[in-house]
C-alpha cells in the first residue's frame, strides 16, 4: 500500500478565530484585548463613582447578532459609547439591566460599533486613535468641523462604511450628529434606516452632561446618576418617507415634545 504525500501548499488549515479581522482590517484578539482594558478603566466611573441605571436590556436579548441600528441622544463624545459598551458586553453574559457583576470584562462583545465624526477620532493624541481602533465608523461631517458651521459636499464614503459594520454587527449612530440637546435629526441616519432596513433600538440618555466633560473623559461632579433606557425595537416599513423617519427618530430619542403626529412605527 503506498502512502500518499500530501503538497503542504495545497493545504488548507482552517481559519483560527482568534486571528479573524473585523470588516476594517482590524485584529479582533487586539481589539478584544482593547476592549477589556476599556470596561476595567472605566468600571468604576459608571458603576462605583457614578451609577449607572439601565432599563430595557431585555429588548436587546434575543436581537440578531447583525444589521442592529442603535439611535441615541448623545450628551459627551466618549462615555456615552462606553457606558452603551458596557451593556453591550453584559448582555451577552445575559445580564439583564445591570453591569454589577463585570464578568464581561474577559470576554467582550466585538462586534459591536459606533458612528463618531471623523476630526475628533482622528485628532492628534494616542487615546482617540485607540477609541477607533475599538469600533469607530468615522465619517466626514458636511455641516460643523472645528466647532464652527460650515457647508460642503456629503462624505459619499459614509453610508458604505455603515452598511458594512451593520453586515457585521450592531452599530451606535447619534442622528443629531451634536452633545447639543434638541438639535435636528440629520438626514443622513434617515437614509440609512430607508436604504439597508435594520432593526432599530431607540436609546435614551440622560445625566452624562452632569457628570462629565464635553469629551467625556474628567469627571465634572460624582454620585451622578447616569440613566440609559432601551425602547422597544421597531422597524420602518417602505411607506415611511426620509423625512417622516427624522421625526419619527427625534419623538423616539426624546428630543422634540410629544405628538409630532407622526403614526407609530410596528414592534420588530
Amino acid at each position: 500500500m503506498a502512502l500518499r504525500i500530501l503538497n503542504p501548499k495545497k493545504v488548507k488549515l482552517p481559519r483560527l478565530k482568534f486571528l479573524r479581522r473585523d470588516p476594517f482590517g482590524n485584529w479582533l484578539i487586539l481589539k478584544r484585548a482593547l476592549l477589556s482594558v476599556f470596561a476595567v478603566g472605566t468600571y468604576a466611573r459608571m458603576n462605583i463613582i457614578n451609577k449607572l441605571k439601565i432599563e430595557g436590556t431585555e429588548y436587546l436579548m434575543d436581537l440578531p447578532d447583525k444589521n442592529v441600528l442603535f439611535i441615541s441622544n448623545h450628551q459627551t463624545y466618549y462615555a456615552d459609547v462606553i457606558a452603551l459598551y458596557h451593556i453591550f458586553c453584559s448582555v451577552k453574559w445575559r445580564m439583564k439591566d445591570s453591569i454589577r457583576f463585570p464578568i464581561y470584562f474577559f470576554l467582550p462583545r466585538v462586534k459591536s460599533f459606533y458612528v463618531a465624526a471623523e476630526e475628533t477620532m482622528l485628532e492628534s493624541g494616542f487615546l482617540p486613535k485607540v477609541f477607533t481602533y475599538a469600533g469607530a465608523v468615522t465619517v466626514r461631517r458636511s455641516w460643523r468641523s472645528k466647532g464652527e458651521d460650515i457647508q460642503r459636499a456629503p462624505d459619499r464614503q459614509a453610508p458604505e462604511k455603515i452598511k458594512k459594520a451593520l453586515e457585521y454587527g450592531w452599530v451606535i449612530n447619534f442622528p443629531q450628529g451634536t452633545t447639543k440637546p434638541y438639535a435636528p435629526v440629520r438626514k443622513g441616519t434617515a437614509h440609512i434606516i430607508k436604504d439597508f432596513k435594520p432593526i432599530v433600538v431607540p436609546v435614551v440618555l440622560n445625566g452624562f452632561r452632569r457628570a462629565f466633560d464635553k469629551k467625556g473623559l474628567k469627571l465634572k461632579k460624582r454620585g451622578t446618576t447616569l440613566s440609559v433606557r432601551f425602547k422597544p425595537p421597531i422597524v420602518f416599513d417602505d411607506s415611511y418617507t426620509v423625512e417622516q423617519i427624522r421625526e419619527e427618530i427625534a419623538r423616539l430619542i426624546e428630543q422634540v415634545p410629544e405628538g409630532t403626529g407622526i403614526p407609530p412605527v410596528p414592534e420588530a
